[in-house]
């Protein structure tokens, strides 16, 4: 059978940022080489200027401006339609609004190729979870703002979408409950995990790497913003280390709170506790998870959460708020805790107690490792993901 052509559409460069979104369009892309003639068109950012070719699939250029979301946004989608080639293809994957004016191109163009809406997460449940937060700044209520409509702009994308997918149950019973389109065009595919990549090494040695000796160590991945809740992490961190007083906290990722947060770790004495590593590259990134004893995701709101299940696979267990689609990622009391959204004490607990307890420590990480190889590995997402492309080639 020939191959068929698809075009993927992300803002951001995958190959040049390390989010859950870029990381499944990576490792899908890789898998089905064989099956697809991929393209990815992304946005201008982080220095991408020219073409690229990432594990055989080539990567495109298309102007956005490096300004911060929802700008960059913005200015992807006006130019879509000037980036040549685009219109050749066979089957369009949008993720959540990178490419939101598409479908109307395609209309103008008059031309009916079948297109999928990949929900990561529904902006319009991040938006009414980050209206709970009774302490938000002027950033956070203009972000918000801006997240409303993009919510809006997401709706209207499933909607004109001929197949939506979505990463988890939760994210698919968010969509269906907080957009208008019809239940039978939804699919479930979970992200996952490369399991050669993620696992278990040589900790003293990767420990050392990273400036550790003998202290315990509780690693965060993922981006520096609101909905990720760092700050519930800093204010767990002052009890975590009046019982641990070694403890160290590894937080990975970047992005507009650095300073903020910082700014509250001093203030709480707890500046030798927390080492800022920024972003990491694909190696490193798979060795720090070998520095940890705990892994801590205080996020108060979560398609899936792909840094999860690298966790797990890496044998670390982890301590998570029970908020989107963590529920599936982790089984509680078995691969790790679920704690109640904004439990402080609770959360440090249970940082406390694998920290502890070695032997607890251990088992959890065994079976949460056995968990994500039966169940979420990039092999099951992508031949998941073929045929969702299969079916809309045939509608």
């Amino acid at each position: 059978m020939d191959k068929f052509r698809l075009a993927v559409f992300n803002t951001q460069p995958p190959h040049l940022y390390f989010g859950g979104v870029e990381r499944r369009i990576i490792e899908v892309t890789k898998q089905l080489q064989n099956d697809a003639d991929i393209t990815v068109y992304s946005g201008t950012k982080a220095g991408f200027k020219q073409p690229a070719e990432v594990n055989g699939v080539r990567i495109v250029p298309c102007y956005s401006t490096d300004r911060l979301y929802p700008m960059d946004n913005w200015f992807f989608n006006r130019n879509l339609n000037k980036t040549a080639g685009i219109f050749d293809k066979d089957l369009y994957e949008v993720h959540n609004v990178s490419g939101y004016g598409f479908p109307n191109l395609l209309k103008k163009c008059s031309l009916k190729k079948p297109l999928i809406h990949v929900i990561h997460g529904p902006l319009r449940d991040e938006y009414e979870q980050a209206l709970k937060n009774e302490h938000r700044t002027a950033r956070n209520k203009l972000a918000n703002y801006f997240m409303r409509y993009q919510a809006g702009l997401e709706e209207k994308m499933a909607q004109k979408a001929n197949l939506i997918v979505a990463v988890s149950k939760y994210s698919m019973g968010k969509i269906l409950e907080s957009y208008d389109v019809d239940k039978s065009k939804v699919r479930v595919v979970p992200n996952g995990v490369d399991p050669e990549k993620f696992k278990l090494a040589n900790r003293e040695d990767v420990r050392r790497q990273f400036g550790l000796d003998n202290e315990l160590c509780v690693l965060f991945v993922g981006s520096l913003i609101p909905r990720k809740g760092l700050p519930f992490l800093v204010e767990a961190a002052e009890k975590i280390v009046k019982q641990e007083p070694q403890t160290k906290f590894l937080i990975v990722g970047e992005g507009p709170l650095r300073n903020q947060l910082q700014a509250s770790i001093t203030s709480q004495n707890l500046s030798g506790n927390f080492k800022f590593l920024g972003n990491l590259k694909d190696k490193q990134l798979s060795d720090v998870y070998n520095c940890a004893d705990v892994f801590a995701l205080p996020s108060i709101q979560e398609g899936q959460g792909i840094v999860l299940l690298e966790a797990e696979a890496s044998t670390v267990p982890v301590v998570a708020f029970n908020v989107g689609g963590v529920g599936e990622a982790v089984r509680n009391g078995e691969t790790g805790y679920l704690v109640k959204l904004g439990n402080i004490e609770e959360f440090a607990e249970a940082i406390v107690r694998l920290l502890s307890d070695r032997a607890l420590h251990d088992k959890m990480g065994a079976d949460g490792r056995r968990f994500v190889m039966e169940n979420y590995t990039w092999d099951i997402c992508s031949q998941r993901m073929l045929e969702v492309y299969h079916e809309a080639l045939e509608t």
